[in-house]
């Protein structure tokens, strides 16, 4: 008798493997980052540096449509998706942003999302030379700011 395992082709057993998968990833990978995320808002809240941060990019994120406290977005989204996803909810239940803005925010969240685990991940495993890491990290925050750009202009 053979120890290989019977793959099924029924949709619904291919369906259910991949739900629990896709369960796994957020339980394991995505839920932490997100609380994590959470914690570091009401932290910085708590000392005061959100509202200093705020005031600090008012002029800054003003040219987005965005309160100054949306730069805590960007700057946790540098490090995580999930953990940008998380500030921005964050703020978005307090008030502090409205959907228009969480709309503005999103696309840059995942286009310069993380970019400092891909630097180890990515960049350092594919032996691109390091003289062109800072060319990579800048296309993408130019590229988040154009597409917060133009979801200003359609939202």
């Amino acid at each position: 008798m053979s120890n290989v395992a019977k793959v099924s082709n029924n949709p619904f057993d291919i369906f259910v493997v991949g739900a629990r998968k896709g369960f796994n990833i957020a339980i394991n990978n995505l839920m932490p980052n997100v609380v994590m995320a959470y914690v570091i808002s009401e932290i910085l809240n708590l000392l005061g540096v959100m509202n200093f941060l705020g005031h600090a990019f008012a002029p800054l994120m003003g040219l987005l449509g965005l309160p100054g406290e949306a730069v805590t977005v960007l700057l946790t989204a540098w490090l995580s998706s999930s953990a940008g996803t998380g500030v921005a909810i964050s703020l978005l239940t307090k008030g502090t942003l409205d959907p228009a803005q969480v709309t503005i925010l999103a696309p840059a969240i995942f286009l310069m999302g993380a970019q400092l685990q891909y630097m180890g991940r990515l960049l350092g495993v594919a032996d691109v030379p390091k003289k062109y890491w800072p060319l990579l990290m800048v296309t993408s925050i130019l590229n988040s700011i154009i597409a917060m750009i133009i979801m200003r202009v359609i939202s």
